[in-house]
């Protein structure tokens, strides 16, 4: 599905398998770095899949060797300095804007904004993971309904290293115990899928070959069921995962996020603490049980 902008490259697939959509980050070469670009078209392909009378479910998957390491901070395509039509909420455009304002509008848009918006769409989503899932990359995959991982799949939100509270969609207290939710902050070391599966935060786990298959078949088999039942069951899951506190945490944890952002801009060069997508994979690697599958060049978790 094209991203809408002049001269890019399509930033997510769309295709229709029977009563089940598959929808599929596509920047393989980045490790299926998040830019505006991606946003937007992952955006009209659930918008697609919602229209769509004949899908009951849907399928998010990652092209490549990873699902995704993060929101873009240094591919060429990084874009976070243009204007795209917003579908989030109603804040101003960030262009032009200075300082806290500006990644105020723009994060309460294509970050947590967007986000909100994915987790409500009326039809369930299963998502596959590969490789690096990775703080923007779990912002993805927390808002399906279901997450089925490889055995070679791990998840990651290292930006605690940056002096942020953690990414936008701050969900990992319910997707997590607390405690485990701290160590998983406190370290930023990596989850193996099998510790994920294990914490009841991955559904399945499989062998990578298998993943494809086995998110698609376990999405076709729900898809048989009705689908304004689906559509009602994942509201009512939903509002109460809600009563517990997920919608009040995520605006005041991202009041956090963005008072952590204009600390490090007044006391140091940028709202990142000096971090960019080298230190970070450094630091990254320095606890990882798997070096070698580490993201690639110009991703990081949260921007």
């Amino acid at each position: 599905m094209p991203d809408d902008r002049p001269g890019a490259p399509d930033a997510v697939t769309y295709e229709r398998l029977g009563a089940v959509a598959r929808v599929t980050l596509d920047r393989p070469e980045y490790r299926n770095a998040q830019n505006s670009a991606m946003t937007y078209a992952l955006d009209a392909a659930f918008q697609r899949a919602a229209d769509d009378d004949a899908v009951h479910a849907v399928v998010l998957a990652g092209a490549g060797k990873h699902f995704s390491a993060g929101h873009d901070i240094g591919t060429p395509g990084r874009d976070a300095h243009l204007s795209f039509p917003r579908k989030a909420g109603l804040w101003w455009d960030h262009v032009g804007k200075e300082g806290a304002e500006a990644r105020y509008a723009r994060e309460s848009e294509v970050y947590l904004g967007m986000c909100r918006r994915w987790r409500e769409l009326p039809k369930p989503v299963v998502c596959a993971v590969q490789g690096a899932c990775v703080a923007g990359g779990l912002m993805l995959a927390w808002v399906c309904d279901l997450i089925v991982a490889s055995e070679d799949a791990f998840f990651a939100d290292p930006v605690v290293r940056m002096g942020v509270p953690g990414v936008e969609y701050f969900a990992h207290p319910w997707v997590m115990s607390p405690r485990i939710a701290k160590e998983f902050l406190y370290t930023g070391d990596r989850m193996t899928a099998r510790r994920a599966y294990e914490i009841g935060m991955v559904n399945r786990v499989v062998p990578r070959a298998e993943l494809t298959a086995e998110a698609e078949a376990l999405a076709a088999r729900i898809a048989e069921m009705p689908r304004f039942g689906l559509a009602l069951t994942k509201r009512a899951v939903n509002q109460a995962e809600d009563l517990m506190g997920l919608h009040s945490g995520l605006d005041s944890v991202f009041g956090l996020h963005h008072l952590a952002h204009a600390h490090n801009a007044e006391t140091g060069s940028d709202p990142l603490g000096g971090m960019d997508a080298r230190t970070m994979r450094a630091a990254a690697a320095r606890g990882a049980e798997d070096p070698p599958s580490e993201p690639g060049p110009g991703t990081r978790g949260g921007a």
